[in-house]
């Protein structure tokens, strides 16, 4: 440890109180990995504050000294954006002891929470005040809301209510020299100038420093109605989409896509699991919600079903009786990422596209990848409603995991030029992080990272805010 290491863990140490300080290797070791085991860095400490003000102590610390930080909150990200360096040079910022939901406001339908509730915790938090908090990830019980404003999660209700981006009113930022900007207005009109808040939410913490947050809220669904249908290929279940968005209108609050590599996967990792409608190429789950105690949803569910299979563009279908019934499909899904963790190291895709060229898509993908990769399979699931696709490549049968992965930068240039070729975004709610800096350097404009770059002097002159993510 450096003299000058030393002097600013000293400091530290009064901003926070020193158990809040970790140095020890076994205490700060959790936070140096990211969710996938795939980044590893070192830090000179772990600092942990308890609020605001002590957030900003830290980083005017550290700005004077010129030392980095790196903000982490439920470290789940998918892109090791949470993950310092391997320098040892920065300081790693965890938010999880900032965790008091601040207020709710259930005649202006919002919440104020700080950056290291847990999404799920907010959800409980509206639950109990008649209100519904919509974000939905596979991880809402550990990823924290600081976060998902961070990487502008998306989730499975995207389709109807937005990314986080979407239902953010205010937000609470600390700026990379320690000053505060209280953003936490709970309006829904402010025509008062630039959008600041809008520069925080996706900037995964390369901007500032979010710390609390101003959410918007929604009447509870006191009707839901959750159906799993079989259709023969994509074009079918975007078929099937404009269906159900036609009988449902903005009811419609989920939309995902599953092949049938991923059922089956999902289906192997989790003994026990619903097994509804087996052998069919591809299933669409959707999900729809009402405000209403007696909404005729199951009857509108029905009459779209219906007419996709008079269509033949629907095989079959089975809609839920029960929560618990709906909790069993809807955890065909959910499990399908844990699932691809058991099974192994496979390359990932987070990609959107325009809901109309996703079928031509995935056929060239798979033409493509095909001819590269003879015998590779195809792991494909997603939120079709809005146009993401989890477009992810596993090893062909008798080849080892690990191998394949060597095979990463050569796929990633297939399905990134397809991507890009239509329209398309290579990162879709997942972020950029460190996996994707250098694709992003690739896929956008020149204007577009001169305008990113200036955005960062601006507001982090000395590029102490979480460096080497994103760009």
């Amino acid at each position: 440890m450096t003299n000058g290491h030393a002097t600013l863990l000293a400091e530290l140490d009064g901003c926070v109180g020193p158990s809040n300080v970790l140095r020890a290797t076994v205490d700060v070791e959790p936070y140096l990995v990211d969710h996938r085991g795939r980044y590893r860095g070192r830090a000179i400490a772990v600092v942990r504050p308890g609020t605001t003000q002590e957030v900003a102590d830290v980083v005017r610390a550290c700005a004077q000294r010129r030392v980095p930080i790196v903000a982490q909150g439920g470290n789940t990200g998918l892109c090791g954006g949470a993950t310092p360096d391997a320098s040892g040079e920065a300081v790693l910022l965890s938010l999880a002891r900032l965790n008091r939901v601040r207020n709710v406001d259930a005649d202006n339908a919002t919440i104020t929470v700080e950056a290291g509730v847990p999404l799920a915790q907010v959800q409980e938090a509206a639950a109990a005040s008649g209100m519904s908090f919509p974000l939905s990830l596979a991880s809402e019980g550990s990823c924290t809301i600081g976060g998902n404003l961070s990487t502008n999660a998306g989730g499975t209700a995207v389709l109807r209510f937005g990314n986080a981006r979407e239902l953010a009113l205010g937000l609470e930022v600390v700026l990379a020299d320690g000053r505060v900007w209280n953003g936490l207005r709970g309006l829904r009109k402010d025509n008062t100038g630039y959008d600041l808040k809008q520069l925080f939410i996706g900037g995964e913490g390369t901007l500032g420093i979010v710390t609390a947050a101003v959410l918007k809220l929604f009447p509870a669904p006191r009707t839901q109605v959750t159906a799993l249908a079989a259709v023969n290929d994509v074009a079918g279940a975007i078929a099937l989409l404009r269906i159900a968005k036609g009988m449902l209108g903005d009811r419609l609050v989920g939309f995902e896509l599953i092949s049938e590599p991923a059922l089956k996967l999902s289906q192997q990792h989790h003994p026990g699991s619903a097994d509804p409608l087996p052998g069919h190429p591809w299933y669409a789950l959707l999900q729809a919600d009402d405000s209403a105690p007696d909404a005729p949803l199951r009857p509108l569910i029905e009459q779209a079903l219906a007419a996709a299979v008079e269509q033949h563009i629907v095989t079959d279908a089975v809609i839920a009786h029960s929560h618990e019934q709906a909790a069993r499909l809807w955890a065909l899904r959910e499990n399908i990422s844990e699932a691809q963790r058991r099974e192994g190291p496979n390359i990932k895709h987070d990609i959107a596209l325009p809901v109309s060229a996703i079928a031509p898509f995935l056929g060239a993908a798979e033409r493509a990848l095909t001819r590269a990769f003879p015998g590779v399979r195809f792991v494909i699931f997603g939120h079709l409603g809005d146009g993401n696709l989890h477009y992810n490549l596993a090893a062909p049968l008798g080849e080892s995991a690990e191998r394949f992965m060597d095979q990463t930068a050569a796929a990633n240039r297939i399905v990134h030029d397809l991507v890009a070729a239509a329209g398309g975004s290579i990162s879709a709610e997942h972020g950029i992080g460190q996996l994707k800096r250098e694709e992003l350097q690739r896929y956008k404009s020149p204007v577009e990272l001169d305008l990113m770059h200036a955005v960062k002097r601006a507001l982090d002159p000395h590029g102490l805010l979480n460096p080497g993510k994103v760009l």
